[in-house]
């Protein structure tokens, strides 16, 4: 065999990790490039909204990475339970997740659980990556990597799993993400189950959406009975956050503002106000000089993709941003990963010193992976902006309600035949 060629991974999320544990099991050593500090066991055991894994995706990544024991008992914070209501706080569909096949686990579960599978040495943290170039030197063409303070790295082959607003992504194409329309707030209320009874039956043990005039208000289930909230709000302003004025900067007067304005919740229910009042409440008490957390939502442009480069490939958001309107942002992310790690290992492991080189070899099998990709990153996005459509209307709830109902009514049916 070869030299073994080195490959570098940018970005220690889902995607990148899933990759990094995929490849050291076959006897392939890549090395991880974070940005974040390295997460200490506390901020692991906060609250980070769930993930629903799907079979031919997550779960299928999960089986191969040899870690479905330890993946099931983290599976128990947020139930598969799913409840739709209006904006007033009706309920028009509630069922408790019988009938799904998509078990939740937190993100910062599912992370600490693939990086315990990696070496310490193996991720890097705290390398922001300030940009990726392609050189040529006596090995041939190869990817500068430059973290500034932090030095330069040399590889065969460098992944871009760094999200959003990938660097990798620079070297392939000029595509960007743009504003999707939507805005969200993410706030937390710990220790829901015992302290707040009355709002822990409303939103239940597993998934709470309740929809209207092209708002949303939707709760996860997370760790000691807490609740993650997130807000959306539909808003053409990309600047929202700012425009929206001083009072995002302070969660009293936030609440005062959302929960009055007709534009925004002024016009919802008392029940569904109460939640989100309470959410601004214990932002209040936790971090009371802290800003609210308000985001744009961005996303690339359906069928993003870009001319082939046997020194650079992308996974994840780098590849497809999309809105989570149809959780398939982190399936995606691990399916790419648990491909691409059957695409690396052919080429490393076919090259011969006397024959084909690893990068003659990854080329044709590249390109095929990202074909397949694009065309199941194109699907699935069209999906997401279809379920963005019926979210987002007018009446949103019951047309999720309907959604639901459907789903159901065709599994029960496959389930007789």
């Amino acid at each position: 065999m070869s030299p073994s060629p080195r490959i570098a991974i940018v970005g220690a999320g889902p995607a990148g990790l899933t990759l990094a544990v995929l490849l050291k099991a076959r006897g392939i050593s890549p090395v991880v490039f974070e940005l974040r500090p390295k997460p200490t066991e506390e901020e692991l055991r906060r609250p980070s909204g769930s993930l629903d894994l799907h079979a031919e995706s997550g779960l299928a990544a999960i089986k191969e990475c040899g870690l479905w024991e330890q993946f099931t008992q983290l599976t128990n914070e947020c139930s598969e339970a799913q409840i739709v209501a209006d904006k007033d706080g009706r309920i028009l569909h509630r069922d408790e997740g019988d009938l799904s096949e998509r078990p939740e686990i937190s993100r910062h579960a599912l992370i600490k659980l693939l990086s315990s599978c990696l070496p310490s040495d193996s991720i890097r943290w705290e390398h922001k990556l300030l940009c990726a170039t392609e050189v040529q030197n006596h090995s041939g063409t190869m990817v500068e990597l430059d973290f500034g303070d932090c030095g330069k790295h040399f590889v065969d082959l460098v992944v871009g799993a760094d999200g959003a607003w990938s660097q990798i992504r620079n070297l392939l194409t000029n595509a960007k993400p743009y504003y999707a329309g939507t805005q969200c707030i993410t706030l937390d209320i710990p220790q829901l189950t015992a302290r707040y009874p009355h709002m822990d039956a409303l939103v239940g043990r597993g998934s709470f959406s309740a929809l209207g005039l092209r708002h949303a208000v939707m709760s996860q289930r997370g760790p000691q009975g807490s609740a993650r909230i997130y807000v959306f709000l539909t808003d053409p302003d990309e600047g929202a956050a700012v425009s929206l004025g001083p009072g995002y900067q302070n969660a009293h007067d936030f609440k005062e503002m959302i929960l009055t304005n007709d534009a925004l919740l002024g016009r919802w229910g008392s029940s569904i106000k109460d939640l989100v009042g309470l959410a601004c409440d214990q932002q209040a008490v936790k971090n009371p000089s802290s800003p609210i957390d308000i985001r744009p939502l961005y996303t690339l442009s359906i069928g993003t993709a870009w001319v082939h480069n046997p020194c650079a490939t992308l996974v994840g958001d780098a590849a497809h941003l999309m809105c989570p309107w149809a959780g398939e942002g982190v399936n995606l992310a691990m399916w790419d990963s648990l491909l691409l790690a059957h695409t690396i290992t052919e080429a490393v492991h076919s090259a011969k010193p006397t024959g084909p080189s690893f990068r003659s070899r990854l080329s044709p099998l590249l390109k095929e992976f990202e074909a397949v990709q694009a065309k199941r990153a194109k699907e699935k996005a069209e999906e997401t902006e279809r379920n963005g459509k019926m979210l987002f209307a007018e009446d949103g709830a019951r047309a999720f309600a309907r959604f639901f109902q459907s789903v159901y009514d065709t599994t029960k049916k496959d389930d007789i035949d």
